[in-house]
């Protein structure tokens, strides 16, 4: 049978659909709608680096709008509708999705051999470890106050035991995240902390490894097997493992072939759910992928697999955190701009919380939108310069007023002829939302001190 064709288009505007970004910035936040959000892409994806908030937050702004960060706290650590642990990394999961999850927890210490020969040196340790936490309720690594071994140096992979400890009990599921303080996990035994979650029946391994590429799959619309590799990235199935599953998901019709033109680079085979190819067919059909404007983070779902975003959107975007300072080409902590669909480019923002001021360091436009030009993958025409900086300036205002920042300037623009634009877009932008906390601030951002 000839596999159905559908364009470029069909299946970002699906993605984006699946990524709730239809329509960014305009849903009401509720415990359904987070959960639904979750259960979609999968999971939101937590990091530590806080220059203008951390990961989950920014991630579920930019969905939601502003919000009250404490509200999204209660959800995750009292109502436990989502709770942590590794998907693409360390992530917020739905609670749905954890007898499935429940299943890569079981199996960690079989599948990680790497903690043999640590477990039979520090068994007794592990159990000193968990018998603290049954004893004391939920401790934080801080809790513990041994050091490192001597003669080794501070850093992620040389951490003291306890710490090691600690990891290998929540990795395995004798522990959950129970809360945070500071961003630091405080453990408490699974029972303790998901006691309904738990008494639930965990996925047989062939079923997990089916729900892994399912779940995949569900999230982008339709992927190459290169996708489904680089977007639900733990745990590492082994190659066989994956094509085993993949094949008997095809021969039961479950998942089919299905043509994408044009493609950038070079031809592979794409896939999709059976039951999204009518979904794939609306979103063919549409005028525009989607309506309004965000700043992404740069650990958001939508942008897991990069090279998957540069196929779908022609978008080459890298995290330069680690990337030493003279190298950097867009800046430390630069944040996509989506607009109505498109990435048109990205900006390097920071927050002075005692200034209340959001820097905007540099906008760095899109060659493709400063020329006027369509953009070079998946397109539905030109977008309108002046209706894009203006919903940018309205995304900036909203991040800053989420932040907590009374002010917005504005640094350097690429190219620099957009640079008045933008400014003046900024002084024009309309008041931001109130977020729906008593607590918080509420006054529109200012832009000021705009520099030439």
């Amino acid at each position: 049978m000839t596999p159905r064709a559908f364009p470029l288009r069909a299946v970002a505007a699906l993605f984006l659909d699946r990524q709730h970004l239809a329509h960014p910035r305009r849903r009401r936040i509720t415990a359904a709608a987070l959960a639904r959000f979750a259960e979609d892409t999968g999971g939101i994806q937590l990091d530590s680096i806080n220059v203008v908030e951390r990961a989950h937050y920014l991630t579920v702004w930019s969905r939601f709008g502003p919000y009250d960060r404490s509200a999204l706290d209660r959800l995750v650590h009292r109502r436990r509708v989502l709770f942590e642990y590794w998907a693409h990394a360390a992530c917020l999961i739905p609670t749905a999705h954890f007898p499935a999850w429940r299943r890569a927890m079981l199996d960690y210490n079989v599948r990680h051999r790497a903690w043999r020969d640590w477990l039979q040196k520090n068994r007794s340790m592990l159990r000193a470890v968990e018998g603290a936490i049954r004893e004391r309720g939920p401790l934080a690594n801080a809790d513990f106050a041994q050091r490192r071994p001597a003669g080794t140096a501070a850093g992620w992979w040389n951490w003291k035991p306890t710490t090691h400890a600690l990891d290998y009990l929540w990795m395995s599921g004798r522990t959950l995240v129970h809360s945070r303080n500071h961003f630091q996990k405080r453990f408490d035994l699974a029972e303790r902390v998901m006691p309904d979650a738990l008494a639930r029946e965990p996925l047989a391994r062939d079923a997990f490894r089916h729900w892994h590429l399912r779940q995949s799959l569900h999230a982008m619309g339709a992927a190459t097997e290169a996708d489904l590799r680089g977007y639900l990235t733990f745990p590492h199935f082994a190659p066989a493992e994956r094509r085993g599953t993949l094949a008997a998901m095809l021969r039961s019709g479950e998942v089919v072939e299905v043509e994408v033109e044009p493609s950038r680079g070079r031809p592979a085979r794409w896939l999709a759910l059976a039951e999204d190819l009518a979904a794939l067919a609306a979103a063919a059909r549409r005028r525009t992928p989607a309506r309004g404007t965000t700043l992404l983070a740069p650990f958001d779902s939508l942008l897991w697999h990069r090279d998957r975003v540069a196929r779908l959107f022609g978008f080459d975007y890298r995290i330069e955190v680690y990337t030493p300072g003279h190298k950097r080409v867009h800046g430390y902590y630069s944040l996509p701009i989506l607009h109505d669909g498109q990435l048109i480019g990205r900006l390097d923002a920071k927050i002075h919380r005692q200034e209340g001021r959001l820097e905007a360091r540099h906008a760095h436009f899109e060659p493709w939108f400063a020329a006027g030009d369509p953009p070079p993958a998946a397109s539905w025409g030109t977008p309108d310069r002046e209706a894009a900086l203006a919903g940018v300036a309205e995304a900036v205002h909203s991040l800053a007023a989420f932040a907590g920042a009374s002010r917005v300037t504005l640094g350097r623009v690429s190219p620099a002829r957009l640079r008045p634009l933008l400014a003046r877009a900024l002084r024009n932008a309309p008041a931001p939302p109130p977020m729906r906390s008593p607590t918080r601030a509420t006054r529109a951002p200012a832009l000021t001190g705009t520099r030439t």
